[in-house]
């Protein structure tokens, strides 16, 4: 009896150590797996091992690298669902919160997102990745409500049913394009990573009808292994592209290759020694002028995560320098990938590290006179919530090719996007503004800061209209025999859409006295206030509007004390405020002052009746008709009404 449960003791003891042994085992491939980039193939490797544990916190912990695998795949769907439950089950790396974020972001619920995002600042508040994913998730909302003027298109003709991206224009006339694709009819391998086959750079031409061609791999620049992410030269005869020899595990790392072009055959690729074997150098970029070799790559002294590199030379048959990483301005704690250098030296890339709408996000990057880089979000809806990457441009037009798993998710396609030109127009009318009637037969002159000049003459409903240039200050001044000439301003200037501006231009007739409003001086005094100085710099303008005019300029006081003292009293008035536009520039042989005093009661038009609704139209402000009036409070608005400052035109020929 005792050797039978000694039997079954060392029985149930040798199961437990088999099944220790069984998750030890099935841990270790998954965990190989995963470090060796293949995450593809560990997903189904650590949902094994956790079907075989029964330990709680163990099995939470491979949840979350479950998670972390389909996040590398861009299976943003099973990502957000594999990050939920390693939070439900309160994984205890605070990190959770963070990337359940960053997977709810990509999905475009950013609400949901700042809420994780927080939490993850209140539990690491050292962290700046917590702050950025707020940041991010705000700014993506506000991308989306105010959308960029691009076009955004589908590229159906390139794509497959498997991953096709970081196209390259390949000819002078746009009519052939590069792009990698990991489709049936290249590589005949699959990756670990990606579950898909090792991708090959195939091409595609545009016929004379606009049709394209159907991609064809290119014979010479392709191997059994993975090539990818060509960059051409400005005539298009020397080609980079990345080569990752690797079959099966990361026994090799990426690495760059140059390939020229000898008639319409591209000679046999040579490789660049910009990194050790077992390192990454990937996503060549090059500059216009050839100096320049932007890269990415994951070697000792970087920023974060991937990084992008650049060499230089001192010809374009020169030997490449020793690899400078582009600094914390252009690279975080995140990855940095496919560099793009626009013909105009600009510098494109991805990033999941700078504030974005979710995943990769494509940024544009243009050097300061310093040197420093000033790095800008290309917005919605060229970046979403997916992965947006690897794009290339027209040379003298906003338009081009780039990659998105946008729709996908998981599989990356080829989009095309195009800025419209900007289109900006203004339309207007010219309006007589007592009368509120418009005025044709005016003369409208355009003015712009580029130094155009236009004009058109009004039709019968005082209309005019005009086209305007982009990043341009335009000035309108209406125009029109017996009438002051006025302007009014639109500018295009930092508009980044089309726009049609509306604008009314009020011209006043000087068939009669034109009397300048709040004109206020202290009582029995002729020092200008300065709240009046206001309404003179606007005269001062109308002068300067029309400079073939002279003025009589009028001061009038009311009826109460002496006319001797109140005919002083305005004419030093009136003498204050020529002063005033004097000392501001207008000749003083345009200004004819002249005090009233009392001399001159005023005659109750419609405007004056607007505001003293009980002073009739047409009635004359005496002094008798003052005395007659039944109130104090009516007596004394009667008496402002009569004190004015009015100018009237006297000559329209000054020279």
């Amino acid at each position: 009896m005792r050797i039978y449960s000694t039997l079954v003791i060392l029985f149930i003891g040798l199961f437990f150590v088999s099944e220790l042994n069984g998750q030890s085992r099935r841990l270790e491939r998954a965990e190989r797996a995963y470090s060796a980039g293949e995450y593809f193939e560990a997903i189904d490797l650590y949902k094994d091992a956790y079907s075989a544990v029964s330990d709680m916190e163990l099995r939470t912990e491979i949840i979350f690298l479950i998670a972390k695998c389909y996040m590398k795949v861009s299976d943003i769907r099973q990502t957000e669902g594999w990050f939920r439950r390693a939070v439900n089950r309160n994984y205890n790396n605070p990190e959770v919160y963070w990337y359940y974020g960053e997977a709810l972001k990509m999905n475009e619920k950013y609400e949901e997102a700042i809420e994780q995002f927080r939490i993850y600042q209140d539990l690491v508040p050292d962290d700046p990745r917590g702050e950025i994913g707020i940041k991010s998730s705000q700014m993506a909302m506000q991308w989306m409500e105010n959308p960029s003027p691009y076009e955004i298109t589908e590229v159906n003709f390139f794509n497959s049913r498997e991953s096709d991206y970081a196209p390259a224009l390949a000819s002078e006339d746009y009519s052939l394009v590069y792009f990698t694709s990991s489709r049936r009819n290249g590589g005949r391998n699959t990756h670990g990573a990606t579950g898909e086959y090792f991708s090959n750079i195939f091409e595609s031409r545009k016929d004379r009808q606009g049709r394209w061609s159907s991609p064809s791999a290119l014979d010479v620049i392709n191997t059994d292994f993975e090539e990818g992410t060509p960059s051409l030269n400005s005539d298009f005869t020397v080609m980079y592209f990345t080569s990752c020899p690797a079959l099966r595990r990361r026994d090799n790392g990426c690495q760059i290759l140059q390939s020229t072009k000898t008639g319409n055959s591209w000679g046999r690729p040579q490789p660049l020694d910009l990194a050790p074997d077992t390192l990454v150098a990937a996503h060549p970029a090059i500059s216009p002028d050839e100096l320049t070799l932007y890269f990415v790559s994951d070697m000792p002294g970087g920023v974060g995560g991937k990084d992008i590199w650049k060499v230089t030379r001192a010809n374009p048959n020169g030997s490449w320098g020793e690899p400078v990483n582009l600094g914390p301005a252009i690279n975080t704690a995140g990855d940095e990938v496919f560099p793009y250098v626009h013909p105009d030296g600009t510098l494109y890339f991805a990033s999941n590290g700078h504030p974005g709408m979710g995943g990769l996000d494509i940024f544009k990057a243009t050097q300061t006179i310093e040197g420093g880089w000033n790095v800008e979000n290309m917005g919605y809806p060229l970046n979403s919530p997916a992965d947006d990457f690897g794009i290339t441009f027209e040379k003298e037009t906003e338009r081009g090719f780039f990659t998105s798993n946008r729709n996908r998710r998981s599989i990356d396609n080829i989009y095309s996007f195009y800025l419209p030109p900007l289109l900006f127009n203004v339309e207007g009318r010219v309006r007589d503004v007592d009368t509120e009637e418009y005025i044709s037969g005016s003369t409208v002159k355009m003015v712009g800061s580029d130094g155009t000049i236009l004009d058109v003459d009004t039709g019968d409903d005082g209309l005019f209209r005009f086209m305007l240039r982009p990043n341009v200050d335009y000035v309108f001044l209406a125009s029109m025999e017996g009438y002051l000439t006025d302007k009014r301003g639109v500018t295009t200037r930092g508009l980044d859409r089309s726009r049609d501006f509306t604008i009314t231009i009020d011209i006043q007739s000087f068939e009669k006295p034109i009397e300048l409003p709040n004109i206020l001086y202290d009582f029995a005094s002729w020092e200008l206030r300065p709240e009046s100085m206001v309404a003179l710099d606007g005269l001062v303008e109308i002068l300067n509007d029309n400079p073939h005019i002279t003025i009589e300029l009028a001061s009038h006081t009311d009826s109460r004390g002496g006319a001797a003292f109140n005919m002083e009293l305005s004419q030093k008035r009136a003498q204050s405020v020529v002063d005033y536009l004097i000392e501001n520039g207008v000749a003083p042989d345009r200004l004819d002052p002249v005090g009233y005093g009392k001399s001159r009661p005023r005659t109750v038009d419609e405007r004056v009746a607007s505001v003293y609704p009980f002073l009739p139209v047409g009635t004359q402000l005496t002094e008798e008709y003052i005395g007659s009036l039944p109130t104090e409070e009516q007596r004394e608005a009667a008496h402002q009404a009569n004190r004015r400052t009015e100018f009237e035109v006297l000559t329209t020929d000054y020279q």
